[in-house]
């Protein structure tokens, strides 16, 4: 499997920690040297592992907003 190459551009917030001291936290995330995109997942301690996660665009991001809102 080929590796996989990321750079958190920047942390926006954290949304929760686990016992572990896993963070499930919203980045902008640069995936193998692609533009930054919103990034929503788990991640270790040193964000040497992470979880499984959804990434989104500005438009999406803007979409969710509205959806929120709603709530």
């Amino acid at each position: 499997m080929a590796e996989i190459k990321y750079e958190i551009v920047e942390t926006l917030g954290v949304l929760s920690e686990n016992a572990k001291g896993w963070r499930k936290e919203l980045n902008l995330v640069s995936w193998n040297g692609r533009e930054a995109k919103y990034d929503l997942r788990d991640w270790a301690p040193e964000h040497e592992k992470m979880g499984k996660g959804v990434t989104l665009s500005k438009e999406e991001v803007e979409a969710l907003k509205v959806i929120i809102a709603l709530l």
